[in-house]
């Protein structure tokens, strides 16, 4: 078995874990079923899997909490799957660490290019203190950032918020994640104020601003550091 192409789904109906099982496998990753919370964390952990869906309307645990106890341990992305689709169950797991949020019913097309894209997400490590995407590096300890080989001026704000991005690169952080990071507690529903800093950061880092390759919006809920 590839380690990197196991996928564990965590789901209930019989018929979506089919569906996931059929579209997964004809990409060439290797299933695995759970269907409860608890059934679920054991797979996990037995198998490591490079990737877990989780769907959130569980039978015995509610998929929030089995999100929280797999991010205790669980270093590797996580995409929930799930019919709920308001904006306080979305931002709650994305805050409870899944990588990404997908609602029911789903376009598998989709489904397989967010899996793509998070299982290009790597954690940076304190150890890797220069990041590079392409023409863009990030001096982490020395708070510069270069385009083209070319140093652009950045204010500290605006270094620590590519920076909180960048890091996480892949994922999708929520507004009020962002804020509390880079602002402050006090901060958390200032979203207007975020969209500024992202605003300016996009003029400075972005080939065409206008469409965002680097800082992508994922509306309503926060931004995404490359696709």
């Amino acid at each position: 078995m590839n380690e990197n192409n196991t996928i564990l789904v965590i789901d209930d109906e019989l018929q979506i874990r089919r569906l996931l099982e059929i579209t997964l496998s004809a990409s060439g990753y290797k299933i695995i079923h759970s269907s409860n919370g608890k059934d679920g964390l054991i797979d996990a952990a037995s198998h490591h899997p490079s990737l877990i869906i989780l769907d959130l309307g569980l039978p015995d645990i509610d998929g929030q909490e089995v999100l929280s106890k797999l991010k205790e341990w669980y270093d590797k992305p996580v995409i929930v799957l799930s019919v709920r689709d308001s904006e306080e169950d979305i931002i709650k797991a994305l805050d409870n660490g899944a990588n990404d949020y997908l609602t029911k019913p789903f376009r598998s097309g989709e489904l397989l290019a967010r899996i793509r894209a998070a299982l290009r997400y790597k954690p940076v490590k304190e150890n890797e203190p220069v990041l590079e995407f392409e023409t863009l590096i990030i001096d982490l300890p020395n708070r510069t950032v270069k385009k083209d080989g070319e140093l652009l001026k950045l204010t500290s704000t605006e270094f620590s918020l590519l920076a909180l991005l960048a890091k996480n690169q892949g994922r999708v952080l929520t507004h009020q994640y962002i804020l509390k990071e880079v602002w402050g507690y006090s901060y958390t529903e200032q979203t207007q104020y975020l969209r500024v800093f992202v605003a300016q950061l996009r003029k400075k880092i972005e080939n065409n601003p206008s469409k965002p390759v680097l800082l992508v919006t994922e509306s309503g809920i926060g931004y995404r550091f490359g696709k």
